[in-house]
Formats: structure tokens, sequence, C-alpha cells
């Protein structure tokens, strides 16, 4: 159990002394503690049951007891930090202390339950990361890898601090489209994987760093589970503003599998114009409807090949991104033309946003990078007092074995 902090108001803004008849009720003080966010349950800790016990004294001091699920959390301070602030928001309050203790193996396995996390609880690999977007698609062939590579770069390139996850389990190319071949990561003295990084510092986590080069994945669910699992809870991701999920095509295990442990992830649909490729994203849709997951919009991609000389034909048809767009009443946030350096960067391993900004697809994702970040918050919630991270600590020269 960690020691007690007390939060007193600034000089000059001093609350008078309370009296038991101007005190919050402890209803009143649960419901404001609905503001603190797990940041990586991405649930409230009411709802999770984090709160063990709150005591208003008649002086207007107010005791909380939150339950970590390890105790050796990372995140204890945004709680800390979170718990004081909605306490002390409340009229009558003067001062908030805040304590913690660990819930019992009962209490973790009943939320758990809960959750539907049969594979344990997360314990803070996530717990900075702002914004988890899956691109996925109805089909293969659309291009998804390239747009998230690219889209990964186009992020970095405003400003953002960005990690991609090869979820494409059975087809990944992450790690060529970033130049990183078949390297082992290594792992932290904390015991956690640390992402290899790319160009501009994008941090990227493949199972093709784990096989042999260009081997092929010959998977059941439950092992993809296990591995999907991994490379969320047990990655030092650090502090990122986007992490970007690739997704395999369908509506598989691997969907399915993220759906529940990212309950607030967003859905962003690449498709391409032709009319039988929109109807099958549109597929893509139900399956995160049905998972409760929010699309963020749609990208269309080989909207047009568009050769060097400037000259475009619209190969596939023209218009797809935007009927379903509409139809599912959410943005169409890009319309990415086909170019031949597009498909030759992705052969050579630097995204076409870095290798030549000026082409019209590298344009066309700048703009897409742009809309998703319209659409994303800044922080997540009673994030921006908290303290702080530790210093990095530099990896160990251990190469991790897949588990």
């Amino acid at each position: 159990m960690g020691v007690p902090s007390v939060f007193k108001p600034r000089s000059g803004a001093r609350k008078p002394p309370a009296t038991m008849g101007h005190m919050p009720t402890q209803d009143q003080i649960r419901e404001a503690l609905r503001a603190v966010i797990d940041p990586e349950l991405r649930r409230d800790i009411v709802e999770l049951g984090m709160v063990r016990s709150i005591d208003a004294h008649a002086n207007g001091v107010v005791d909380v007891t939150v339950s970590l699920t390890t105790p050796g959390c990372p995140i204890r301070s945004h709680f800390q930090t979170g718990v004081a602030n909605a306490v002390r928001a409340l009229d009558g309050v003067t001062g908030v202390n805040v304590s913690f203790d660990v819930l019992s193996d009962q209490e973790k396995g009943a939320l758990q339950q809960k959750l539907g996390r049969g594979g344990g609880l997360p314990t803070g690999a996530l717990a900075q990361v702002a914004e988890v977007i899956c691109v996925g698609s109805g089909k293969g062939g659309v291009g998804k890898s390239s747009v998230t590579a690219n889209l990964a770069a186009a992020l970095a390139a405003e400003g953002k601090r960005v990690g991609v996850l090869d979820a494409d389990v059975w087809g990944y190319s992450q790690p060529r489209m970033f130049g990183l071949g078949a390297q082992r990561p290594k792992v932290s003295a904390e015991r956690k994987i640390v992402p290899p990084e790319a160009h501009d510092g994008i941090k990227v986590m493949s199972i093709g760093f784990f096989m042999e080069e260009d081997a092929a994945v010959v998977w059941r669910g439950p092992m993809l589970h296990k591995a999907l699992t991994q490379f969320l809870e047990d990655v030092d991701w650090g502090e990122l503003n986007y992490l970007l999920v690739d997704l395999p095509p369908g509506t598989g295990d691997v969907s399915m599998t993220l759906a529940q442990l990212l309950p607030q992830a967003r859905f962003l649909i690449v498709t391409t114009p032709q009319p039988v490729a929109q109807k099958v994203a549109r597929r893509s849709a139900e399956m995160a409807h049905k998972v409760r997951l929010e699309i963020a919009g749609i990208v269309e991609n080989m909207s047009g090949f568009v050769t060097p000389a400037g000259d475009r034909f619209a190969i596939f048809g023209e218009g797809g991104g935007q009927l379903l767009a509409d139809e599912l009443d959410v943005p169409l946030l890009g319309t990415v033309p086909l170019t031949m350096a597009l498909r030759e960067q992705a052969d050579a391993g630097t995204p076409l946003v870095f290798a030549d900004p000026d082409d019209p697809a590298a344009q066309a994702i700048r703009q897409t990078a742009r809309g998703v970040i319209a659409l994303t918050p800044v922080e997540l919630p009673m994030m921006a007092a908290a303290p702080a991270a530790p210093p990095e600590v530099k990896p160990v020269g251990m190469s991790l074995p897949m588990a």
C-alpha cells in the first residue's frame, strides 16, 4: 500500500471550512470518480470496481482508497492525480487523501471475467498510448498495409509519436515496409519487449521479428490471441499519440481478439473505389458495430492511377469510398491515388511520405493524417496533470524468444 498523499487547494483559492451539511455524499463522490479513466482498459475506475473505499470527514477532507491490479503499477501516479482532482472539484472538499491497495486474486479474476479477458489484465504497457486506431479492410489486396505504414509516417511528419503493431499475422509486411528486416527486438530491464524504431522514431512490432524471414505462420486462434496479447501488453510502447494496428483482412479471430483487448479503439476502413470492394468493406463495418468499435472513417485507396507524367486513369472506377462513407455516416478521410513511387518505396523500406513528399499519393496520405488528427482528442481524460514519465531505461542486449 502506498503512502497517502494530501492535496490542498492553492493559496488564494482556499475554501472555507466545511460542515457535514455541506459535504458531498459518498454517492456524489463516487459519481465524480467516474471521470478517472483507466488508460489501458479505457473504462472508469468506478465501473472497474477499483474504488475500494470513500470516507468524508467533517473538516472537508476526503479519504479515497483505490485498488490497483498490481503492486508496482506504472500508472499509479495517473490514478493519484486523477482521483485528487476529481474529488477536490466538489463543493465542500478542502483536501484529498489518496491511498492504494491491490485487488485480490479473486477480485482480479472477477474483473477478468467481467471484461472477457481470459489472458489476464494489462500491466501498464499501453498506459501512455493516447489513441489506438485499427486499420482494416473487408478483403486483401486493397493496400491496407501500405496505407498503415504511410499513415504512420504522415502522423510522425506532423510531429506525433507513433507506433505500428503488425497484427496481420499471416501476411505480415510492416518490417519490410519500414526497412527493418527480420531483426530481433531486445528486452528492457523491466522484461518488456523493446520495439525496433524506424524512420523518425516510429516504433514497430510484428510477428515477423520472431520468425525466419518470410516464413509462413500456421497458427490457430488460441496462439494468435496469446501473441497479440503479448504484443499489446508486454511491449514497451512508451508515450505515443497514436498506435496504428494493421489488421488482417476480413472479420476473423484477430479482429475479435483486438476488439476485446482494445474496447475503445477506433476503426479505420480501407477500400478501393469499385463497388465490389466497397460492398465487401461494408462487412468490416458490420463487424466493428458488433464488437462496439467506433468507425473513425474511410480511406479510399487506389483512387485512380497517376502516371509519372501526371496523367490520371480511373482503373478501379470512382466513388466507392464516398458511397461507403455516406452509407455509414462517417467521414471520407482520404482518397489516395496509386503511383509507381508508392509501390517502389514500399519494397525499398522507406514510406513514400518520407521519400517523396511531393508525390500525389504522399500528399493524399498527409491530408488523411490531418483528418485523423482532427478526429482524435489531444490527450486522455485526467492525464494533463500527471507527472513526467521516469527516465528511459536502456534495453539490455538480449533478444527475446517468442513465447
